[in-house]
């Protein structure tokens, strides 16, 4: 609008003489400065109308709140609570009895009868190796063993028949002598024959590998036609019913805990709490975190594994905590509030709330000891 009205006055204007030109440039300044002043008291009257300016007054009254009586409501008082402190100290489940059974011969995997999570008994069989070798040299062994004890009862014989020709002194003592020392010879052969033999029959067991002890396979390390070698571990296996917890525990804690002594630990994957058993303190310090090593025991809760994350809690001083009904508490919103007690009469109050400890919970702010708040 402005702009076509400055297009009609230019227009209009220009087709005057140019003796009246001043005349034509005041009028248009005067005319912009009516315009902007117009346009200033429009804007001014509309934020006045936006801002309720125009708008009657909500009286006093309607904003005023009567105070709620308290007669006949339960209360309950905010109380001061002693209770233990806890430090935490993280730990892992670890089984007490583990075994990592190894070969002890090099040979070709037969045969595997375990899988991981597979529950075991002692002495089942759970890898079977090529044994081949071993069975021809148990046989060398028995047919050395049989060819010995021959030769241990020809020179029994022999040594029998020199001591008769000795005592009618038809022989002379160099061949006495001869004849028992073939005899002494042949027994030590037999003993050497017998040894060997029960050495290839210790050798032949070691190609049937069995469990140790009853338990479940956690790690299962190699495969049928797999090559293995002396001392390569070819399966892991614990006892899930004896398991422990070891913790790292600082230092000026972990000097305070003895053996026997009773801890509360959880496991927060299963939701588990129990008392636990110090079994053991391991004197040592770990140099990067100053910290010991502290191992406990006690119920395992089905479900349990190796490997699982656990708190051990150990006791510090008691502490005092402000607690107030668990049913005393207002949610309005996101906001936390109490009907606090005063004078029989009751007035809603923020509060900011903590730990919930049973049917209690505690108060961190918002109210002190001794006030009485609306249990419902």
């Amino acid at each position: 609008m402005h702009a076509n009205f400055m297009k009609f006055s230019e227009n209009y204007f220009g087709a005057l003489s140019m003796s009246q030109a001043p005349k034509v440039t005041a009028a248009l300044s005067l005319m912009k400065w009516l315009l902007a002043i117009v346009m200033t008291g429009v804007v001014t009257v509309l934020l006045l109308f936006l801002a309720g300016v125009f708008h009657s007054k909500v009286p006093s009254e309607v904003g005023a709140t009567t105070p709620r009586s308290a007669e006949g409501l339960k209360s309950g008082a905010a109380r001061l609570l002693k209770r233990p402190r806890y430090e935490t100290a993280t730990g892992t489940v670890k089984p007490v009895h583990e075994s990592a059974v190894a070969a002890k011969l090099l040979a070709k995997v037969l045969e595997i009868n375990a899988i991981a999570g597979q529950v075991v008994q002692k002495d089942q069989v759970l890898v079977k190796l090529d044994d081949a070798d071993l069975q021809a040299r148990l046989k060398q062994a028995e047919a050395g063993l049989t060819s010995a004890q021959v030769r241990s009862e020809q020179t029994k014989t022999e040594f029998g028949r020199a001591e008769q020709l000795k005592a009618k002194k038809a022989i002379s003592q160099a061949d006495f002598d001869t004849a028992q020392a073939a005899m002494k010879s042949a027994a030590a052969e037999l003993e050497r024959a017998t040894q060997a033999v029960m050495e290839s029959q210790v050798m032949l067991e070691y190609a049937t590998i069995r469990s140790p002890m009853s338990g479940t396979i956690i790690d299962k390390r190699v495969e049928v036609g797999d090559t293995v070698s002396p001392g390569q571990i070819l399966l892991t296996l614990f006892d899930p019913t004896h398991m422990q917890m070891v913790a790292s525990v600082r230092e000026s804690l972990a000097m305070k805990l003895k053996p026997g002594q009773l801890l509360p630990t959880r496991l927060d994957a299963l939701d588990f709490d129990c008392e636990a058993t110090i079994s053991e303190v391991v004197p040592e310090s770990d140099v990067a975190s100053r910290s010991f090593t502290v191992k406990v025991t006690g119920p395992c809760p089905p479900g349990v594994y190796s490997g699982m994350f656990g708190r051990l809690m150990v006791p510090l001083d008691e502490e005092e905590v402000l607690v107030i009904p668990v049913a005393a508490v207002r949610k309005v919103g996101q906001l936390t509030m109490v009907d606090v007690v005063s004078d029989n009469s009751l007035s809603r109050r923020n509060v900011r709330l903590g730990r919930t400890l049973e049917l209690d919970v505690e108060v961190l702010a918002g109210l002190v000891e001794g006030e009485l708040v609306v249990v419902e």
